[in-house]
């Protein structure tokens, strides 16, 4: 009887299903050729799994097609770290050479880790709370950990965005402000420190930051880094205002946009005198520099950090895709897409390099020979760059006394030496490429793209990082039952931006510097081995396979089998090792501070309540994994003593 009733709502479902559809918009399982009645009707039956249950209990907004998605985890993967961190690491680590460890490495962590991760969210449809908890209960403290890493990133990210936007409003003014140093209050000349050092540092030092000598000199908040970081975390709150309703729009810009002025600077960049020099130095390799150890370490950690693995950004992100989605595919594309990204930014950074350090290197020599002419009262165009070393071997012979006087203010130029000038993070973003900008024709134009594509870079950036703190909080009934989601994102907002104003002090730049050191280090790969060891070991690698075969409807390929069950856990017990060996050996921890009667960084010692800071920050989030599996631990039995003293 129950089998005739079942055959006749199956029959009565074809002609209304259409109807339900229109009746029932919100349910996730009319989206693309759901459920139909009968199997609603029929929910007694027992044939519904429990990621069914949770799909039908609250309907879950979806990207609106899988590009979206691609460019979401772009914009989020794609950021800073392409631009000012692989061209250091290739100029340390032997140029062209640099690029076989980071290559095996995006193959052997890379791109698995990064599987690993959108399947889990997909499947599980979660936050990064809510799908370690369903894996198993004990692992709740790893997306509790990921959301605490997600947080302090948050806190210190969007002040790049603030400065960023502090450049962009003065890259409108004739000349640059960086281009020349300030007059001094006498304008008799111009200012001491400036002159000390150069007119981008002075002005990314003393007017943007305005830096105390110490990290004990708190000094006062900067109001108007203070009113950049508002913004920031206003444009912030306007992009994740309706979840992926906005982000899903806002994604196209900020994932498309640092393409196109990267293109328009490569163009420029290898039209410059000098561009040449700076390419031949990158893509020449120094193979030798692949015995190092630290090289590979660097490829390693370069590949980790970049596709943002362990923040819960891309699990969130995956919670949003529709559950056929090939995951698999993107996260090939987007792993290759990011490195695709460092190589090219590369080009573009040593073209750059190749430019500025030509162009200070003929500057050292014109300075050089006209100090030689003055002296010696030469003829002009007897000295030039040709003839100058042979001229200085001949004054030298010919004016032993003289020569012997002015010798202490004659620089020795070289060109390798400007090649082989070291620089990352905010001294390449800030520093170098403002250096640049203000020696090119229209600099203007150049210094407003530029700046614009670091705003692009760094939202696109905190939209994946907040999405890692607001997905687990908007999954909570408890939590959304109460307020709405518009509240929820104004509410951590507005909680990031009055902690971030600590950055803003004129002692900001050294608590930046200790968030962006060891906020996000050991935390991650902790995070990252429990993840991998809880989906082979926990999960079961096997039940996870036909997870994603139900997801894809393809088999699991051996190759990532074996990244997830051996070789990615190896490399990240290795990774962290060497960290801790590192920080041990290490001894004291110090710090850069500027020194602006030198005009230049020295380096000092981490007081004490910063070293207590540093330990806080490392062990707020690695101790919220054990924390997580005790407590659920305690939990579960006090609950089998209330049960058994009730029976």
């Amino acid at each position: 009887m129950c089998l005739l009733i079942r055959l006749v709502i199956k029959k009565l479902d074809r002609n209304w299903q259409a109807c339900l559809r229109l009746a029932l918009p919100s349910q996730p399982g009319w989206r693309g050729g759901g459920a139909g009645l009968a199997e609603h009707l029929w929910a007694g039956s027992g044939n519904r799994t429990a990621a069914h249950l949770q799909d039908m209990e609250k309907a879950r907004p979806l990207w609106d097609n899988p590009l979206q998605f691609v460019f979401a985890c772009i914009s989020y993967a794609v950021g800073l770290g392409n631009v000012w961190r692989f061209p250091y690491l290739c100029q340390m680590y032997g140029g062209g050479g640099f690029l076989i460890p980071y290559i095996i490495m995006l193959i052997v962590e890379g791109m698995p880790l990064l599987y690993l991760e959108l399947a889990v969210g997909q499947r599980m449809r979660k936050g990064s709370i809510g799908a370690w908890k369903i894996i198993s209960p004990y692992l709740c403290g790893v997306g509790v950990a990921s959301v605490v890493v997600s947080f302090f990133l948050s806190m210190y990210y969007n002040v790049i965005n603030a400065w960023a936007f502090w450049y962009l409003f003065h890259s409108f003014q004739d000349p640059l402000p960086w281009a020349v140093c300030p007059l001094n209050s006498n304008r008799t000349g111009y200012e001491e420190e400036c002159e000390k050092t150069s007119s981008t540092q002075y002005f990314w030092y003393r007017q943007t930051l305005n830096i105390s000598p110490s990290l004990e000199t708190s000094g006062a908040v900067q109001w108007e880094q203070a009113l950049c970081l508002t913004l920031a975390w206003l444009v912030v709150y306007l992009c994740i205002l309706r979840g992926t309703a906005s982000t899903g729009k806002v994604v196209y810009v900020t994932a498309s946009l640092p393409y196109c002025v990267l293109l328009i600077y490569l163009i420029r960049g290898l039209t410059l005198h000098g561009a040449v020099n700076g390419l031949i130095y990158m893509f020449t390799p120094k193979l030798e520099q692949l015995s190092n150890p630290k090289t590979w370490i660097s490829a390693a950690t370069q590949i980790f950090f970049s596709l943002g693995l362990g923040f819960g950004s891309l699990i969130a992100y995956a919670s949003y895709n529709d559950p056929s989605n090939n995951c698999e595919r993107h996260a090939i594309i987007v792993s290759l897409i990011n490195s695709t990204t460092s190589i090219f930014a590369s080009i573009v950074t040593f073209s750059i390099y190749g430019f500025k350090a030509t162009f200070n290197y003929e500057s050292c020599i014109n300075k050089v020979i006209l100090l030689l002419m003055n002296t010696f009262d030469l003829e002009e165009g007897s000295l030039t760059a040709d003839n100058l070393s042979e001229m200085k071997d001949y004054l030298m012979a010919a004016h032993p006394q003289e020569y012997a006087q002015l010798s202490p203010h004659l620089k020795n130029c070289s060109l390798e030496a400007e090649l082989d000038t070291a620089v990352q993070g905010t001294g390449l973003a800030f520093i170098v490429y403002s250096e640049a900008i203000k020696n090119m024709e229209v600099s203007q134009l150049y210094s407003v793209l530029y700046f614009a594509m670091l705003l692009m870079l760094g939202i696109g950036s905190m939209l994946g990082n907040t999405a890692a703190i607001l997905t687990p909080l908007t999954d909570s009934k408890a939590i959304t039952s109460r307020f709405s989601k518009e509240v929820i994102s104004g509410f951590v907002c507005f909680i990031n931006c009055i902690i971030g104003l600590i950055f803003t002090m004129e002692a900001g730049n050294y608590w930046f510097d200790i968030f962006n050191d060891y906020a996000a280090t050991l935390s991650l790969l902790l995070i990252v081995l429990v993840e991998t060891i809880a989906v082979c070991y926990i999960y079961g690698l096997r039940r996870f396979e036909k997870d994603l075969y139900t997801m894809i409807g393809r088999k699991l390929n051996w190759y990532w089998k074996a990244m997830w069950a051996f070789a990615s856990p190896l490399l990240i017990i290795s990774l962290f090792i060497f960290y801790l060996t590192d920080y041990i050996l290490t001894g004291t921890l110090q710090y850069q501070a500027w020194d602006g009667t030198q005009g230049q960084l020295v380096t000092r010692d981490y007081p004490s309540y910063a070293l207590a800071v540093i330990g806080l920050l490392v062990a707020s989030s690695t101790m919220c994994i054990p924390l997580g599996a005790l407590l659920t631990f305690v939990r579960k039995r006090l609950k089998r003593e209330r049960v058994s003293t009730v029976a």
